[in-house]
């Protein structure tokens, strides 16, 4: 059974999957923009998709886009996330300036969460982490695949790993090319969450054929999902309001 994470009043792994929504705006207008609308909306945790931004490559740029975005958002929880065009992301930066532009934001004081991937270099992301945690923020560990579903034991051995390096929040999201690829990631996630997870854990088949894994995360063990106000972040996200109303009819169902 997994630990729980509490993020501002948040509590992450318990009960029904929590509700992100990404913001993709290009720039600050667009953000602004993006905010006011959201603040309409229900929904548990807002992440910041800062490879979207076009100024992204501007340290200071992106510190004053996170503070805006905190203003409109004081309350909710701030994921930060960069996802690189390697893992589906909107643009590639060199990996010295991935770490830099984390740790300001990490030492910004605007963020809850932070993303980090994976796979990039294993010293870099334990610095990350241990910086993180000196600032209080909370750590997703994450890996995507865009092509394929790895097999059942391979994507365990990828959620254990990102535990063992000290990940508040375990991530995994993969491509289903069948509907017996989406049952090899929710048997991967179930045997996670029940035999291995000390951390709450998130997983997700994309595209059309994964959208049954984004709504089944409180029998599987999938603590939040992700779901789109204005624009998709990723492929297979449903409208944030339908999201919620199906996990809320589910729970009641359980």
């Amino acid at each position: 059974m997994s630990n729980t994470v509490k993020v501002k009043d948040i509590i992450i792994g318990e009960g029904i999957p929590k509700v992100c929504v990404p913001m993709v705006g290009r720039n600050l207008t667009q953000l602004k923009e993006e905010g006011d609308m959201l603040k309409n909306i229900d929904f548990d945790v807002v992440e910041w998709r800062a490879d979207f931004f076009q100024d992204v490559e501007d340290t200071q740029k992106v510190i004053e886009a996170l503070h805006s975005i905190r203003e409109i958002f004081p309350t909710i929880p701030l994921l930060f996330t960069f996802r690189s065009a390697r893992e589906g992301g909107e643009k590639e930066v060199t990996n010295s300036y991935y770490f830099s532009l984390i740790k300001e934001v990490v030492e910004s004081n605007e963020v809850d969460l932070i993303d980090v991937e994976l796979f990039l270099e294993e010293q870099h992301v334990k610095e990350i982490i241990s910086i993180a945690h000196q600032q209080n923020v909370f750590v997703i560990l994450s890996n995507h695949d865009f092509n394929k579903t790895p097999s059942k034991e391979e994507m365990i051995s990828r959620l254990i790993r990102a535990q063992e390096l000290g990940a508040d929040i375990l991530k995994i999201a993969v491509m289903p090319n069948s509907t017996k690829d989406v049952l090899t990631l929710l048997e991967a996630t179930e045997e996670m969450y029940t035999k291995h997870a000390t951390q709450p854990i998130i997983t997700m088949a994309m595209g059309d054929k994964g959208v049954i894994s984004r709504l089944s995360g409180e029998v599987f063990g999938s603590a939040m999902t992700f779901g789109a106000a204005k624009n998709a972040s990723a492929p297979g996200q449903l409208n944030v309001a339908d999201l919620k109303h199906i996990l809320n009819l589910l729970h009641r169902s359980s």
